[in-house]
């Protein structure tokens, strides 16, 4: 059967502070876990019940094997994590400064084995049949990686949903500069776009929310999902329906894995065939739910309790503040 839920992109180990507020330099304790976003949205997706899988690789190494086996013990298929010569398993180490400030180091050089994936790897069944395909732009950084998704992207050939998650990460990007044009050409592949205002802009060259919004419509896409981080979230459609969701509440642990969060809530809406009002304002509280726990992948909640966290806020933070015709 296709898969519901397909991504394709980096993964790794996290490697996360026990101590908050003090630096890395002073910390004495870690956990362990798996990351990447992508394969962090396979996890949430799962945790929906959601059939699952991730296309990437990993080195030949003890964090392969643990990331291997984290995945099917989420529930999320491993069959398409291949393994490289060039480099180990990426590890991501971060401080954690509630509510605000998470810095991230990432330990992927000189090129991840995530970013080794080639086109000759890919299944293009699996790609053209899941109902969600999931890329990011970090994909779109470097070769093999970059032929690779846009490969998979022109043969799927909007078949289903297919998500860009924008993903702007500077440090990852030999040349910066190019990022705009290739991005240009992932999102004609793309029926949804999902970034915040530093991707958008990044993507588009538009930084007002609405704007943004337009522009990614113009590239190519049918549903346009803008994070505006203390703002809320707008989502505008091909017809021109604009939803705006406010933020849910939270009392911010780690803001790290929200996004991730988000993005498989995302899924679970699209694949429940929910309206884009009721879509976003669900993974806007699983975002929120996260980013209130320390980890990513093992934080990621279950749709009741996403369901009881709408509950719990007022039905204005459930409801778009507007809706209409951008």
């Amino acid at each position: 059967m296709p898969f519901e839920v397909l991504t394709m992109g980096r993964v790794g180990v996290d490697v996360y502070p026990l101590q908050t507020g003090v630096g890395l330099a002073e910390v004495t304790s870690f956990g362990k876990y798996l990351g990447g976003s992508p394969t962090n949205v396979t996890v949430a997706a799962a945790r929906y019940g959601h059939s699952a899988a991730v296309i990437t690789k990993t080195g030949r190494d003890p964090f392969g094997d643990f990331v291997r086996t984290a995945l099917e013990g989420y529930g999320v298929d491993s069959r398409f994590v291949g393994t490289s010569d060039i480099a180990p398993t990426p590890v991501t180490f971060c401080e954690i400064f509630p509510p605000d400030d998470f810095p991230l180091y990432f330990y992927r050089l000189p090129k991840a084995p995530d970013l080794d994936i080639q086109p000759d790897d890919l299944d293009l069944d699996a790609v053209r049949d899941a109902r969600i395909f999931w890329v990011t732009g970090t994909g779109l950084s470097e070769e093999p990686s970059r032929s690779a998704t846009l490969a998979a992207l022109a043969h799927r050939a909007k078949a289903g949903t297919t998500v860009f998650d924008l993903d702007w990460r500077p440090m990852f990007w030999m040349d910066a500069g190019q990022a705009r044009s290739y991005y240009a050409e992932a999102l004609r592949h793309t029926t949804v776009a999902v970034g915040n205002l530093d991707e958008c802009e990044v993507a588009t060259g538009e930084r007002e929310p609405y704007a943004a919004a337009k522009a990614l419509l113009a590239a190519g896409v049918e549903l346009a999902v803008v994070k505006q981080g203390p703002k809320g979230v707008l989502a505008v459609d091909r017809d021109g329906s604009a939803v705006e969701i406010p933020p849910v509440p939270v009392d911010v642990v780690n803001g790290l894995g929200a996004g991730d969060a988000f993005g498989g809530a995302l899924c679970h809406g699209l694949l429940s065939g929910w309206d884009t009002r009721r879509t976003v304002a669900f993974a806007n509280a699983a975002g929120a739910i996260v980013a209130g726990r320390l980890s990513c992948s093992d934080a990621m909640p279950t749709e009741a309790e996403v369901e009881a966290k709408l509950r719990v806020v007022s039905p204005s933070s459930t409801s778009p503040t507007t809706e209409q015709r951008a």
